[in-house]
């Protein structure tokens, strides 16, 4: 199959999705107060939160990660981190602030990640893949680092949902010839979309219920 090249994914997106993933990831460590989670901490969990979906991105894709080919990746992780620790008490009164960002986090890493899948000449399905992993990877190693329950995993969380549901509808408009800039943004929008509105109607896919086997009836005597 032919590379298709819905667009070139420039320097300042991918700094975007680093800087408000960084910043959501120590926002959202910052919370967790009982952890005495120190400056660097914080630090490390914010930066490893923006760098992980692009990262996972380019691993699946066989590139050297695009964090390792240049000097501006790290500062601009590590000034938005930083924010994220110093306006902690602040955005913690806005509660919604730190959903939206998470929200708008996976958008950007599914779309670019989704983007740069087509570019690389995958099918459409393994390219919705990509875009889906990519987008949420950094919310997972974020949890991982933090062990806590892994919020992908979450009844409600429809993370995974949303950016499939992102993906497919970038990788849809591609197909139809959508410019890829547009097709972009829309996939952004919808997962974006998908993911508050889970959250502020309560969305959520069918709760995993174990099977309980019935216990046969004793036979009572004649």
């Amino acid at each position: 199959m032919d590379a298709v090249t819905p667009f070139t994914i420039p320097l300042w997106a991918d700094l975007l999705a680093v800087g408000i993933g960084s910043l959501q990831g120590a926002l959202f460590a910052a919370q967790f107060r009982d952890r005495r989670l120190d400056l660097l901490g914080v630090a490390i969990i914010g930066i490893a939160t923006g760098f992980g979906g692009g990262i996972i991105r380019d691993l699946l894709l066989a590139d050297v990660p695009r964090a390792l080919e240049s000097n501006a990746y790290l500062p601009v992780a590590t000034v938005a981190a930083l924010l994220g620790m110093l306006l902690e008490r602040l955005f913690a009164r806005l509660s919604a602030v730190i959903t939206a960002l998470d929200a708008l986090t996976i958008g950007l890493f599914g779309a670019i990640g989704t983007t740069a899948a087509l570019a690389a000449g995958l099918p459409e399905v393994p390219a919705v893949f990509v875009g889906a992993v990519s987008a949420v990877g950094g919310s997972i190693l974020r949890d991982l680092l933090l062990n806590v329950p892994i919020a992908l995993m979450h009844v409600g969380s429809l993370y995974a949902v949303a950016a499939i549901a992102g993906a497919t509808a970038l990788v849809a408009l591609t197909r139809f010839g959508v410019d890829g800039t547009l097709a972009a943004i829309a996939g952004v929008v919808v997962t974006f979309a998908v993911r508050i509105l889970a959250v502020l109607f309560h969305w959520s896919l069918p709760e995993q219920v174990a099977l309980r086997r019935r216990r046969p009836r004793p036979v009572e005597p004649q």
